[in-house]
């Protein structure tokens, strides 16, 4: 469903000059499908099951608590797993193409607008955007939310949202995961990690997954 959309040409919706998609269906396929966007645009995804998301340069999950190789799937962007419940977790893709006035050269900064994006939809809850180099820890190259990146987006010191980057000469895809509660037990089991060094490193939004993505597309019109 989209929220509060803007008809465009052709009935088609539209969040100020971004063009809105809505899609769910099976990870994998969302994933894979094929990415031909003209323009700025948005993709609201809903998996429609539970799944384990790895990163691109990510190990398959091994050991006696972690899925099979069939439970789970890989993203083509960088960083570490999610656990992608679509009960927890708002997925929003934003592509954005080379010759926008978002495109920057430099893969740090161009983070950056994205995390005022977020921010600006979490303002009531005092949201910080980080723009220095990555923040490392214990679990941070197998576990997306223990490590910190650019344009990444605290609240009270945790990672509410994080987000990868996909470039190619067209355009960058930024993927983003909001949370909207922290499912740290889940996320530790799956990725045979001990759940107390995850319980701190990130937290829920504070927001409702409805009232987060109306202030979401509110948000965009503005970029």
């Amino acid at each position: 469903m989209v929220h509060r959309p803007v008809e465009g040409p052709g009935g088609r919706p539209f969040a100020g000059r971004w063009r809105v998609c809505a899609r769910r269906g099976p990870a994998t396929e969302l994933f894979a499908r094929l990415i031909d966007a003209p323009g700025p645009t948005v993709w609201l995804l809903s998996a429609d099951a539970p799944t384990l998301v790895l990163g691109s340069a990510q190990p398959a999950p091994a050991g006696p608590t972690s899925f099979g190789p069939s439970s789970f799937v890989r993203r083509r962007s960088g960083g570490g797993a999610v656990w992608l419940d679509p009960t927890a977790v708002l997925w929003v893709d934003i592509f954005v193409t080379a010759a926008d006035a978002l495109w920057e050269p430099d893969v740090g900064r161009a983070f950056w607008w994205v995390g005022d994006l977020w921010a600006t939809a979490i303002d009531e809850f005092g949201p910080r955007v980080h723009r220095s180099a990555l923040v490392r820890t214990r679990w941070s190259d197998r576990v997306c939310f223990a490590g910190l990146g650019p344009g990444e987006v605290t609240v009270g010191g945790r990672k509410v949202v994080g987000i990868s980057q996909r470039r190619w000469r067209a355009g960058c895809l930024f993927q983003c995961a909001a949370l909207l509660r922290w499912d740290y037990e889940e996320t530790a089991r799956r990725l045979d990690v001990p759940a107390g060094d995850l319980e701190e490193a990130a937290a829920g939004v504070g927001a409702g997954r409805d009232a987060l993505l109306d202030a979401f597309l509110d948000a965009l019109r503005h970029f």
